[in-house]
């Protein structure tokens, strides 16, 4: 393999068309060469825009494509888990769209079969990639703020399409899976720690997936994470987390950084009304696939494993069995 990776695309959905296939183009070690879709005239218009080489209309020549190295996998939740392996079994790397599969038993079967098939899979949580998401986890590593006790994390907006994916169940719609994915996710990184237990409350729309859910994954050592998510409320983009000796807290864009120079404030008991930090700035699209192909060609090692991705799961399926049957749930 040469050291740049060939990258296929399956399906022309928004969050690739917007975020990763520009980022793909942007990229020091990958090319996009094919992209598929259901609809060949809408794979040929993404195509002459991103100046791709070879577009078909079906995801099954993406795999059968030889220049093609490395998959990113942007379709519905329920479509993760068949493509997925479909493409491990093509003998492709994959990155796949949060959340991995529709529960852990389906993570654990992908991660499975990416060990097996001796390919490497990432489960797309590019705000983990961004230079100021790694200060935070730095600052706490050196006890900037003592030692960290609760976390706050929040992924809300307002969607007005009731059509919307998200609103489908046979789609593996419900926005715990969504946004709440992130929450638990910084959760679980920030605290370096599994949860041992989970409560939550849910409020389910029309089609009965859940549309506003609020949470709490429950750490040994006394420490407790808020979780809080929503697709019926507007825009909230946040995570604080509170130690023994001070607090770290990102504004709205906590999840994908809008300035060039983002920033996070620091609290500490002498300086309670905090300071901010400026951390330098990045497309974290872009460092997130830049990251994947340094893996693929062996520059460098997977920074989150699929047993990673298992485990988020296995903290979401926890948060959603205790809002429906309204009990705390331990974690084994």
């Amino acid at each position: 393999m040469s050291d740049q990776v060939g990258w296929g695309v399956l399906s022309t959905a928004k969050i690739g068309l917007e975020k990763v296939i520009p980022a793909i183009g942007a990229s020091r070690n990958g090319e996009l060469r094919a992209i598929g879709s259901r609809s060949l005239s809408r794979a040929t218009s993404v195509a002459e825009r991103h100046s791709v080489a070879r577009v078909y209309g079906s995801y099954e020549e993406v795999l059968g494509d030889d220049g093609v190295d490395a998959v990113y996998i942007p379709l519905p939740n329920s479509l993760h888990l068949p493509w997925t392996l479909r493409a491990l079994e093509a003998g492709k790397h994959v990155l796949c769209e949060k959340p991995l599969a529709l529960d852990a038993g389906e993570a654990t079967t992908v991660a499975s079969a990416a060990e097996a098939a001796g390919r490497l899979l990432l489960e797309a949580f590019m705000w983990r990639f961004h230079p100021r998401a790694r200060r935070v986890k730095q600052l706490i590593a050196e006890g900037a703020i003592g030692d960290a006790r609760l976390i706050r994390a929040a992924l809300c907006f307002a969607l007005d399409d009731p059509a919307d994916i998200r609103f489908q169940p046979e789609l593996g719609g419900g926005v715990l899976l969504d946004a709440g994915a992130y929450a638990v996710n910084a959760a679980r990184w920030f605290f370096d720690a599994e949860p041992v237990a989970a409560q939550a409350e849910a409020v389910y729309g029309p089609t009965e997936v859940d549309v506003l859910v609020a949470g709490a994954l429950c750490f040994e050592g006394g420490r407790l994470a808020s979780i809080e998510a929503s697709n019926i409320a507007q825009w909230q983009g946040t995570f604080s987390i509170v130690g023994t000796e001070g607090a770290i807290d990102l504004p709205a864009d906590a999840w994908i950084p809008l300035d060039a120079e983002p920033v996070l404030h620091i609290r500490t008991m002498a300086d309670k009304a905090g300071r901010p930090e400026v951390v330098p700035g990045g497309d974290v699209y872009q460092l997130m696939v830049e990251h994947f192909a340094d893996a693929v060609v062996g520059r460098t090692s997977l920074a989150f494993s699929p047993a990673d991705s298992v485990a988020n799961m296995r903290a979401l399926d926890a948060l959603a069995r205790a809002a429906r049957e309204q009990r705390r749930v331990e974690l084994g």
